[in-house]
């Protein structure tokens, strides 16, 4: 186990998890580099307050001056959304932050891995990173760290800037187990359909709490990755996602954008393109994935 005093819980997300009160865990990425200002701060309060109001404590994870925290404040949430000094923290980042006492907003993968040492058995995302498009081997740091952590994650499956079927294979072959949240395929995150099939349904949060129960009897160490269809309302056909992605591809190869500059760029001007419609659906899919990932710790917490 890491040392106690680098990941620094708060009071009220100490106290639940001490009485065995239901948590949810939210990235902080988002905050710093998914959503234009001032829409990351008003969101980053809004998926706090869907937590809230569904009797779950909200945990949002970034790293103050090297400290892991585990449950920001307000102030907190209104520094990483302002400020330009913000680092993109994944697994590889955490010991650098640490030594380096960085201000950083975590991945999935960094994400993950302190909410799973805090206690924490539900996490919730937008969108998973997966195996990036193009010749190159390019795969997010997400994968590896959540075919080694066992902890629930909910998202609308991996973002739509990467290779869907090349990420879908990568979990299979590492043993994720991909639940489709009342659907019988998994979303591609602005879109509600990809053609490519989860390993089970689960019409309810106690369905995927058995599953989680089963996979920690089993000993599993892997992730239970639960995919959530961005709401009806604010889909983006699939077809739309794949012309205005296909032009941003175009414009970041010709601005020789890459690592993981690329995918903030490409989510940004495909919002730029699809005059807002996939940030609101962007918007859309982080509430809802809150509110379904509050009510799996619900059930757990039972």
């Amino acid at each position: 186990m890491p040392n106690p005093n680098l990941i620094k819980i708060s009071a009220e997300v100490r106290a639940a998890l001490s009485e065995s009160k239901p948590v949810v865990a939210l990235e902080s990425t988002v905050i710093a580099h998914g959503l234009p200002r001032p829409t990351n701060l008003d969101t980053a309060k809004k998926l706090e307050k869907v937590v809230r109001e569904s009797g779950v404590v909200p945990a949002t994870i970034a790293s103050i001056d090297g400290e892991l925290r585990v449950g920001l404040n307000s102030k907190e949430l209104e520094f990483l959304a302002t400020n330009d000094n913000i680092k993109k923290i994944s697994s590889r980042d955490l010991p650098i932050a640490v030594a380096k006492k960085w201000n950083g907003a975590t991945t999935v993968a960094s994400t993950s891995w302190i909410a799973h040492r805090a206690g924490i058995q539900v996490f919730a995302t937008g969108g998973i990173g997966g195996v990036h498009r193009g010749a190159l081997p390019d795969t997010s740091a997400d994968l590896p760290q959540l075919a080694e952590t066992p902890i629930v994650v909910v998202c609308s499956g991996a973002k739509i800037v990467l290779d869907l079927p090349a990420t879908r294979e990568w979990l299979e072959t590492h043993g994720v187990t991909v639940v489709g949240y009342q659907c019988d395929e998994m979303p591609a995150f602005y879109s509600r359909q990809s053609g490519l099939d989860v390993d089970i349904r689960a019409d309810s949060p106690t369905d995927v709490a058995r599953l989680f129960s089963s996979q920690r009897a089993l000993e599993l160490r892997t992730a239970l990755l639960v995919t959530v269809p961005v709401p009806a309302d604010f889909e983006v056909p699939l077809e739309e996602t794949e012309r205005v992605l296909a032009e941003a591809l175009q414009e970041a190869e010709t601005a020789t954008i890459s690592g993981r500059d690329v995918t903030p760029f490409l989510l940004k001007r495909m919002s730029e393109k699809s005059e807002g419609s996939t940030l609101k659906a962007n918007i859309a899919l982080l509430e809802n994935n809150a509110r379904v990932a509050a009510a799996i710790a619900q059930v757990l917490g039972d």
